[in-house]
């Protein structure tokens, strides 16, 4: 692990203490935890985002096959 510094509010620090004692964990691992589900939410967000800009990239090619006749073709 890589040891980084933090400045909490002193509120942040009570409300940290508090947790971590409710938990039986220190204050290290509760901001752990937290980094990680942080990262977890960012990501889930970009996969999010990166499907919404390419949703209907297509819509407007006119040099692509007829995808419906095709299709029709293959059910039978």
């Amino acid at each position: 692990m890589i040891r980084t510094q933090i400045y909490l509010t002193d509120k942040q620090r009570t409300e940290l203490a508090i947790i971590a004692k409710n938990l039986g964990k220190n204050q290290s691992e509760i901001i752990r935890e937290a980094v990680d589900r942080l990262i977890d939410q960012a990501g889930q967000n970009q996969k999010e985002m990166a499907l919404q800009k390419a949703a209907g990239i297509w819509k407007n090619r006119k040099d692509l096959p007829d995808f419906r006749s095709m299709r029709s073709e293959w059910d039978r």
